[in-house]
């Protein structure tokens, strides 16, 4: 594995789907509870805790043994009971293995690709699978989805015009700390540490749908 592939992973172009979702943020907005900055910062520091344990479980299983797939597909399927969440996980975690066995075709990718499409697909289970395959290290590939809740909920804030884009430059730059605690935790999560840690922001984006106008899917 070498750096040129996780930059290419990250970087904004890769067409895996995320930027048409804004993690909650766009429906806890539009009911006044992200006022500014500081509340925004706390947001992301919620959402970067649930990514942890509500997401992180299911890769590290799958990283590990990727023919428990099925199973962990079904577990975060009952887990996303927020049919928004559920949606966005589902959409996210098609397009990106078939992202994937487009840019990097192979026997194995294609037979992941075709095991997954008998599952639900959800975004975590697979992106264990998917990028074990690509060659990202489980450190890399944990430490990927975690910027990417950053990235994706900061990038939308801005076309939210929550804030502008030098300062989400310097918040998203502020969430260096934050981010290399959770990914030092994110070394030994099982299935067993499973948890939904950010219950208001869960019931925020339950209520998505329900917004009279929308920039975002979720």
């Amino acid at each position: 594995m070498n750096d040129w592939l996780t930059w290419q992973v990250v970087d904004s172009a890769f067409p895996t789907g995320t930027f048409a979702h804004s993690w909650g943020l766009e429906a806890a907005w539009q009911q006044g509870e992200i006022p500014d900055a500081t509340a925004l910062r706390t947001f992301i520091q919620e959402s970067l805790l649930q990514t942890t344990y509500g997401a992180l479980p299911f890769l590290n299983a799958v990283y590990h043994a990727p023919d428990a797939l099925a199973g962990m597909d079904a577990r975060a399927d009952a887990f996303l009971t927020n049919a928004v969440a559920n949606r966005a996980s589902r959409i996210q975690g098609r397009t990106l293995v078939a992202t994937c066995a487009r840019v990097w075709p192979s026997p194995a990718m294609d037979a992941w690709l075709a095991g997954s499409r008998a599952t639900h697909a959800h975004l975590a289970p697979v992106a264990g699978g998917t990028f074990k395959l690509i060659g990202l290290s489980l450190e890399t590939a944990q430490r990927v989805v975690l910027f990417g809740t950053v990235r994706g909920i900061v990038s939308a804030a801005v076309r939210l015009g929550i804030i502008g884009s030098y300062e989400a430059q310097r918040l998203q730059h502020d969430c260096a700390a934050p981010l290399e605690a959770v990914a030092t935790r994110a070394a030994t999560l099982t299935i067993d540490d499973l948890a939904q840690t950010a219950p208001l922001i869960e019931l925020w984006q339950a209520g998505h749908d329900r917004l009279y106008s929308r920039l975002f899917q979720s």
